[in-house]
C-alpha cells in the first residue's frame, strides 16, 4: 500500500487506542494538524497523553480534544490563550507536564535522535528540576560552575505533524513559521502521520528543498482546503477623521 490515504480518518486507522502518547506538531495555531486532531476526535480515543507546544485554543485545534475530556495528560511549555486548558489544569482533571520551550523543543529532538537523556542549565532551581537529578561538570571548561538538570528524550506512539508540501513518498516542506515543531515532532514518533495542503508526486520537490525526508513519514493525508486560523488579531488603529468645512 502506498503512503497516501483518502481522508484523515482512514490515515489513522488502526493506529489508535486509549492511553497513547502523541504529539501534534505547531505552535500556537500555525502549522497545527487540524484535520488529523478532528479524526482523533471522532474516534473517541480517551486518556491520552499528548506532547505539543500548547493546546491551540478555545474550541480550535487541541481544544476540541479538551471538551471532549479525550486528553488526560499534556507536556506542553505554554498554555495561555486556552482557558479550558487553565480551568482543566487548575481543577485537576488535567495532568500537566510542564517544560521550558526550548527543553521541550530539545527532548522531541533527543528522542528522534535517540538519545535518552541530555543535561541544561535551563530550570535549576525552580519546579521543572524537583525530583530530576542535578549535575555539576567541573573539569569541564565550558560548563563548569554552573548546575544541570537531567530532561529525558520523548517519544510518541504516533506523530501529528502538518505541511505546506509533501510528495507520494511522504517527503515534506515546512512554510515559514509552520517550521517549528514539526520537523523533529516528524522524527520521534513509532508512525508519523502528516497532512499536506499541496501533495506531488515523487521526484517533484526539489531534494534540496526538503525538510522532513520521506524514510520518517509512514502516512499521510491531502488537505487542500486546511482551515487557517488567527490566534490573536492585531490592527493598527485608526487616525481621527480629519476635521471638514469652515465656519459656520
Amino acid at each position: 500500500m502506498g503512503k497516501v490515504y483518502s481522508d484523515a480518518t482512514a490515515a489513522l486507522a488502526g493506529l489508535l487506542k486509549d492511553g497513547m502518547t502523541i504529539m501534534a506538531g505547531g505552535f500556537g495555531l500555525c502549522g497545527v494538524p487540524e484535520t488529523l486532531v478532528e479524526a482523533i476526535k471522532a474516534s473517541g480515543a480517551k486518556d491520552l497523553t499528548v506532547i505539543s507546544n500548547n493546546a491551540g485554543v478555545d474550541g480550535v485545534h487541541l481544544g476540541k480534544l479538551l471538551e471532549t475530556r479525550q486528553i488526560r495528560k499534556m507536556i506542553s511549555s505554554y498554555v495561555g490563550e486556552n482557558k479550558l486548558f487553565a480551568q482543566q489544569y487548575l481543577s485537576g482533571e488535567l495532568e500537566l507536564e510542564f517544560n521550558p520551550q526550548g527543553t521541550l523543543a530539545e527532548r522531541i529532538r533527543a528522542g528522534g535522535a535517540g538519545i535518552p537523556a541530555f543535561f541544561t542549565a535551563t530550570g535549576v532551581g525552580t519546579l521543572v528540576s524537583e525530583g530530576k537529578e542535578i549535575r555539576e561538570f567541573p573539569d569541564h571548561p565550558r560548563f563548569k560552575g554552573r548546575k544541570y538538570v537531567m530532561e529525558t528524550g520523548l517519544w510518541a506512539d504516533v506523530s501529528l505533524v502538518h505541511a505546506w508540501k509533501g510528495d507520494t513518498e511522504g517527503n515534506l516542506v515546512y512554510r515559514k513559521t509552520a517550521r517549528n515543531f514539526n520537523p523533529m515532532m516528524a522524527t520521534a514518533a513509532t508512525v508519523t502521520v502528516a497532512e499536506v495542503e499541496h501533495l506531488f508526486r515523487a521526484g517533484e520537490i526539489d531534494p534540496d528543498q526538503i525538510h522532513t525526508p520521506g524514510i520518517f513519514v509512514k502516512r499521510l493525508v491531502h488537505v487542500p482546503t486546511a482551515p487557517k486560523h488567527i490566534e490573536n488579531r492585531t490592527v493598527r488603529k485608526r487616525a481621527p477623521a480629519a476635521a471638514t468645512g469652515g465656519d459656520v
